[in-house]
């Protein structure tokens, strides 16, 4: 039977992986492996379901549980009791998704660290110092992986480091809640030439789950030092430092017990040593190449095809094509290895008892009031905005617009083009845009908040059966909510789905997001524009966009996608409590790298604009500005604007800021804008803003992102095309009431 027969709360044991080889490759790593008990937690007529097995939660989209065969354990369906110096020292963080991670690294480094990309690739490189008992220690936090096995460009890095790197030390970050399936990637990190320290993290949620683990047992179980740790407590963290530098020093025992194929497989596993053990380059053990050639690895394929001469390529080739289900025996002997780790040191709760994440999530995860949630969580962001950012975002232009008359009143004795470029000009761009700093806090906030409380998979996983629609899956809602913060984290948040097809649809999509500045840019002038209604008109400005942007994705999964199939297969972490120290360091890297930006490109895109505006006579009416927009007022005639505002729209392609500071410019008060356009005018005028070219920060990620130029091409032309007709429809429409 098919694992989409059970009904919710019914269990079962796996019993046979269907499918294309990456896909089983990756359900494998998730657990989903022969014999393994398995529980339907919810299942809906349309949208993807939710299972718990080996301790975890995972999301599976519906085509990819027809994939998953299924039976009923013997005895009415229990499956319970089948669960029962010189340089400097590099130290690498490795583990899953959700573990916390992350705020291991940044307890360890503090503000001693530096985020940019691995050579060539867009993911994320955090790398850090940190000093215990006079050593320096170089950490670096790899990417977070289920395996070791290549199924993305994040494991790809985090594996390819470990082997060509040679780092001194691994330290293995776990969750002690969902300890059976976390023991996966350490039965895989055992057996390469690099010390392990297991940090055995989140012991608070596993506690509050009902779950009772001993670190001493764990410890001589695996054979490697084990360190427990509460990290949001900020408890372990010595402990670890200790431990790292003991193990460096060989003061402790290190005696790994690591796990072994299954016997099915053991014989050609070591034929195939036999065979490739003289060809494989020099920093790659050859029965690891072995092991990853039965796993189906694509890199290590592509490796060893090309090292290989031909008699052996073939010779490899046939005995792999004989053995395609190795993954299973593969996956099945690390599980069957984690087994008896967890037999020997952990504790599991009683079965009446109901965790904390299984009362939560029959709520949060239903279709109907899971998402009236979500929906409420959204109004909640946007109350925010209008309640608490607003206020602070006109105190904030009300005291720039101060120091600017300051500056004229006092400057009497200054050139005037001078006082006008500090006052106008520098203070009009730079300090308009650092009004826009706490809407920034807030979304970076409420997004950190939902990441790190593990809120953000139930979104995803409730979004899921709307993203189908678009041929996307819930993963793709993660960026396009990160969009409403800003559109260029957005676009490179897409690097999470594996598809390739989803990915670019996804990233094309991005942009119709209306991030916090251009949000901020339609706050003030919806506010200018239409007094008490700006709330109301913001409101059905982004009801509109996201509607565009639905219809949008429909068309183009359709007619230039060609309908493909999007798997979704995804962890739903366990709740837990938030790291304020995890949150802040978040919204403290993403608010300098905005001022960052404004300080350096919107502040020269704002000087020019200033300076086009007042040479060469030093009236706006005789400048080089002027005579540019000449040549713009036919088309802004299309939809009831005059020259200027369609000049402001232009600079807003080096930031959607711009738009208000370039107003700013040429009108001097923005309450002039209200005498001069009319309403549909007006209207169309913030339809076009909110459709226009995304910004120059956008697009430069989107070229990053797809290493094309013509869909980087395509994602503005299509900006442009729907900004440009839209505004005419509005416009036009208008005039008629």
């Amino acid at each position: 039977m098919e694992l989409l027969d059970l009904e919710p709360g019914e269990k079962a044991l796996v019993r046979h992986l269907g499918g294309e080889r990456s896909l089983i490759s990756r359900l494998a790593a998730l657990g989903f492996t022969p014999g393994a008990p398995i529980t339907l937690v919810r299942k809906d007529d349309r949208g993807p379901l939710l299972v718990s097995i080996r301790g975890a939660r995972v999301a599976l989209g519906r085509e990819e549980a027809t994939f998953v065969q299924v039976a009923l354990p013997p005895g009415g369906g229990d499956g319970n009791k089948a669960e029962e110096g010189s340089r400097l020292t590099r130290i690498v963080l490795m583990g899953q998704p959700n573990v916390g991670k992350s705020t291991v690294f940044n307890y360890l480094t503090g503000l001693n660290q530096h985020v940019g990309n691995w050579t060539g690739k867009t993911v994320d490189q955090k790398m850090g110092l940190y000093t215990y008992k006079n050593t320096v220690y170089s950490l670096v936090d790899l990417p977070g992986t289920y395996s070791l096995t290549a199924n993305s460009e994040e494991e790809r890095i985090a594996r390819d480091y470990i082997i060509t790197e040679k780092p001194d030390l691994i330290v293995a970050v776990v969750d002690a809640a969902t300890l059976e399936r976390n023991l996966y990637l350490v039965a895989e990190l055992l057996l390469l030439p690099v010390p392990v320290i297991l940090a055995l993290n989140m012991l608070d949620v596993a506690e509050q789950e009902g779950i009772q683990v001993e670190p001493e047992v764990l410890q001589s179980a695996l054979g490697i030092p084990v360190v427990p740790m509460i990290v949001t407590r900020n408890q372990g963290i010595t402990e670890l430092r200790e431990t790292v530098l003991k193990v460096l020093n060989h003061e402790l025992p290190y005696h790994p017990k690591r796990p072994s194929i299954l016997p099915a497989h053991q014989q050609v596993l070591n034929e195939l040593i036999d065979i490739i053990s003289t060809f494989v380059p020099a920093q790659y053990p050859a029965d690891w190449v072995a092991l990853k050639l039965l796993e189906g690895d694509e890199p290590i394929t592509q490796m060893m095809k090309s090292s290989l001469p031909p008699e052996e390529a073939e010779a490899v080739h046939h005995l792999l094509y004989q053995h395609e289900d190795a993954i299973l025996d593969i996956a099945g002997g690390r599980y069957e290895w984690t087994a008896r780790m967890i037999r020997a040191a952990v504790i599991e709760p009683k079965v009446t008892r109901l965790g904390l994440t299984t009362r939560l999530d029959r709520v949060l995860t239903h279709p109907v009031y899971g998402t009236l949630f979500l929906i409420a969580i959204l109004g909640g962001v946007f109350w925010l905005t209008y309640a608490v950012g607003s206020p602070l975002q006109s105190w904030l232009s009300a005291w720039v617009f101060w120091l600017a008359q300051a500056v004229r009143s006092s400057w009497t004795q200054a050139p005037n083009w001078l006082v006008e470029l500090t006052a106008g000009g520098l203070l009009g761009g730079i300090g308009m845009v650092l009004t826009f700093v706490p809407i920034l806090v807030l979304f970076f906030t409420i997004l950190g908040l939902m990441e790190d409380t593990g809120y953000m998979a139930r979104a995803a996983f409730l979004t899921d059966r709307w993203m189908h629609m678009m041929g996307l899956h819930g993963k793709s809602f993660l960026p396009i909510l990160l969009g409403f913060g800003c559109n260029v984290p957005a676009v490179m948040g897409t690097r999470i789905i594996e598809s390739k097809r989803a990915r670019l649809l996804t990233t094309l999509l991005v942009p119709l997001v209306p991030c916090t500045a251009r949000m901020a840019v339609v706050t003030i002038l919806s506010a200018t524009f239409f007094g008490p209604n700006a709330f109301w008109v913001a409101w059905l400005l982004v009801g509109g966009n996201l509607l565009i942007l639905a219809g949008l994705g429909v068309s183009l999964h359709h007619f230039f996608f060609e309908d493909e199939h999007v798997p979704f297969i995804m962890e739903l972490p366990l709740y837990h409590y938030p790291n304020t120290r995890t949150i802040s360091l978040y919204v403290r890297e993403n608010i300098i790298s905005f001022l960052q930006k404004a300080g350096t490109t919107i502040l020269a895109a704002s000087l020019v604009v200033w300076c086009l505006s007042y040479f060469p006579g030093g009236s706006i009416k005789t400048s080089y500005l002027a005579m540019f927009g000449q040549l713009l007022e036919p088309v802004g005639r299309w939809v009831g604007l005059p020259w200027p505002v369609m000049v402001a729209m232009l600079t807003s392609f080096v930031a959607k800021e711009n738009t208000i500071a370039t107003l700013g410019v040429l009108y001097g008060n923005l309450n002039n804008l209200a005498q001069v356009i009319t309403p549909p005018a007006a209207l169309a005028f913030l339809v076009f803003q909110m459709l226009f070219i995304p910004c120059v920060g956008t697009v430069a990620a989107i070229f990053q992102e797809t290493h094309s130029y013509k869909w980087t091409s395509a994602s503005v032309g299509l900006m442009l095309a729907l900004s440009v007709t839209l505004s005419l429809v509005v416009y036009q429409v208008g005039r008629l009431f």
